[in-house]
């Protein structure tokens, strides 16, 4: 998943980012709100980290400016104040949730994954597909109940295909969604990673679950296919 961080203290924002990257997100970093309104308009994001207090432009215009302009990426805001009139104003600007500074760590992220559940209308941190479940806290995902041993970057595109089952899913969009926009990436990584992926999920069982529509993308689901 693609997150965008914007927090003016860059000490903080290198270790945030460094431990989300830990946690398997890919972590695009601003460090003022121009820049950030900028990204979160013109890239693809699953969640935007925004603090309050910014240059320029403050967490609270950037996100006013998002929902007007119909941007409706989760917002998680992050800030050192702690008045409950700073809270609801942030909320009713149309923030996600609220995290105030000092925080922990593990907080953030579960509250980072709550919201992208959320808004791919997943509330419940276990994604299951047929005989497939994927746990979206543990990163750990089984078939028929055995752990299937995904790599990180493999697992980062399971989750995607599963959080976003009910449609197809397109190579550009995985690749907005899973990659930094400076990454410098092989033509045919998705192919390596999609075959992988077959390989590790459906290799075995008579039920196919990963689905490639010539032209169009990706599906992961349970449509009754047999091998």
């Amino acid at each position: 998943m693609r997150l965008l961080l914007v927090e003016d203290e860059k000490p903080l924002a290198k270790v945030l980012k460094k431990g989300l990257e830990e946690q398997g997100f890919t972590v695009e970093l601003s460090f003022d709100g121009e820049d950030g309104l900028f990204l979160a308009q013109n890239y693809a994001f699953d969640v935007i980290l925004l603090d309050i207090m910014l240059p320029n432009i403050n967490g609270l215009e950037l996100l006013q400016t998002l929902r007007k302009s119909g941007v409706e990426t989760p917002v998680l805001m992050v800030t050192a104040k702690r008045e409950m009139h700073d809270k609801v104003t942030g909320l009713e600007s149309g923030a996600d949730d609220y995290i105030s500074k000092p925080f922990d760590f593990p907080e953030v992220v579960a509250r980072i994954r709550s919201a992208i559940r959320r808004s791919k209308g997943k509330p419940m941190p276990v994604v299951e597909i047929a005989d497939l479940a994927i746990d979206t806290n543990t990163r750990v995902a089984m078939r028929a109940g055995q752990a299937l041993g995904l790599s990180s970057k493999e697992y980062d595109y399971l989750e995607y295909l599963a959080l976003n089952h009910q449609r197809v899913v397109s190579r550009n969009e995985l690749l907005d969604h899973l990659y930094s926009a400076s990454y410098d990436f092989d033509s045919n990584i998705i192919d390596v990673y999609i075959s992988n992926l077959r390989r590790k999920v459906d290799r075995g069982f008579d039920r196919k679950l990963i689905h490639t529509l010539r032209g169009a993308g990706y599906r992961l689901a349970n449509l009754g296919e047999k091998a």
